[in-house]
């Protein structure tokens, strides 16, 4: 059996680290806003290279404040990707903001910075690129469209903790990066947090102040804020796993590169292709095919775990059918959600699985 991801590696790697980080936090008494969250804050920002790391709730509470401290909301634009999950696109109409979706590159997963200009409008106050599945959008490009035009840049930084454009890590490239440390990412919690990293003190303050009831001073609330919170034992507990990461990313990047080795030249098999600037994370190691469901049924009969992300594009969704945007409309999106296949990857991953993987999809498709 090849699982599509091992959730219970991790902890047989860390369990002294982990268990003494849960001793730590149950003995010093205190659970929420503590020294653990001003300790990781301060690690996690010095990983990022930025100055400022704020503790959240989760990945799409991450977004949403963070558009919130901008004061956007009803009658503005957020430029997002039609290939994406749904958060990126429901933090934005949870603050009244208008979804402004731009198609992927021909190539890879991420939105097009070249389709980006034509999308912007005079009432456009934010991007907000993906690095979708741990490969780092364009950033350079997206920066310069919205450096002359006072438009802010909120990286989705949900699936590429530790990535790289030209050298510098996704989370610094923008105006502020949000992240997720759900449970299935490459750096991920035993349960929901967040975080918002950035270089600017005003947005870091105020959101501190947004995730904490609106207040600085208990008791003393500046305005509407809400209760989102990375807790003491979920920070203690990335602390503990912090200084695997980029161990753990580089053995995501040598098995890559053995599908890519293995999986070369199988007819009708689209393999990710990554630019020269980009250093990924891979978490996720995503194929395209026509014959999707076959392939599936063969993985699945030889006990290989895959999935699909995603199914449905976010324009298709019931959740945004009062956006009027049919079948058709962001065709590019379309096919990637009819063809995609993410294949089994992970830290603790042996690279001998990507061996058998690749001889069930070459018997199957060549």
């Amino acid at each position: 059996m090849i699982p599509f991801l091992d959730m219970k590696a991790v902890y047989a790697e860390l369990k002294p680290e982990l268990d003494a980080a849960f001793a730590r936090v149950m003995e010093s008494g205190w659970f929420v806003l503590g020294k653990e969250v001003e300790a990781f804050e301060a690690e996690y920002a010095a990983f990022c290279g930025t100055r400022h790391c704020v503790g959240l709730g989760n990945g799409l509470e991450a977004l949403e404040l963070v558009l919130r401290a901008w004061d956007i909301g009803p009658g503005d634009e957020v430029i997002v990707p039609s290939n994406t999950y749904i958060a990126t696109w429901l933090a934005v109409t949870a603050v009244g903001a208008t979804v402004v979706p731009v198609e992927p590159t021909p190539d890879g997963p991420n939105i097009d910075a070249g389709r980006i200009a034509a999308a912007i409008t005079p009432r456009t106050r934010a991007i907000m690129p993906v690095h979708l599945y741990g490969e780092p959008a364009d950033m350079d490009a997206i920066a310069t469209l919205a450096r002359g035009r006072s438009i802010k840049v909120v990286e989705d930084v949900a699936q590429a903790q530790g990535a790289k454009v030209h050298g510098r890590r996704t989370g610094s490239l923008g105006d502020a990066g949000a992240h997720s440390f759900f449970p299935t990412k490459n750096f991920g919690a035993f349960g929901d947090g967040g975080a918002v990293t950035t270089d600017d003190d005003r947005l870091a303050e105020r959101l501190r102040v947004l995730r904490n009831y609106g207040s600085k001073v208990k008791y003393v609330n500046l305005e509407r804020g809400v209760n989102s919170r990375l807790d003491e034992m979920q920070a203690a507990f990335l602390r503990a796993k912090l200084p695997r990461l980029d161990a753990w990313n580089e053995h995501r990047r040598r098995l890559a590169a053995r599908y890519d080795d293995r999986l070369a030249g199988i007819p009708g098999l689209g393999l990710p292709q990554v630019p020269q600037w980009a250093t990924p994370v891979w978490h996720l190691y995503v194929v395209r095919t026509t014959r999707r469901q076959e392939l599936m049924a063969a993985l699945d009969k030889a006990g290989i775990g895959s999935l699909i992300h995603y199914p449905i594009p976010p324009h298709l969704q019931q959740a945004y059918a009062d956006l009027g945007l049919g079948k058709g409309a962001f065709p590019l999106a379309e096919r990637l959600a009819d063809t995609v296949l993410s294949l089994p990857m992970g830290a603790h991953l042996p690279e001998s699985a990507v061996d058998e993987v690749a001889a069930v999809i070459r018997a199957t498709l060549a």
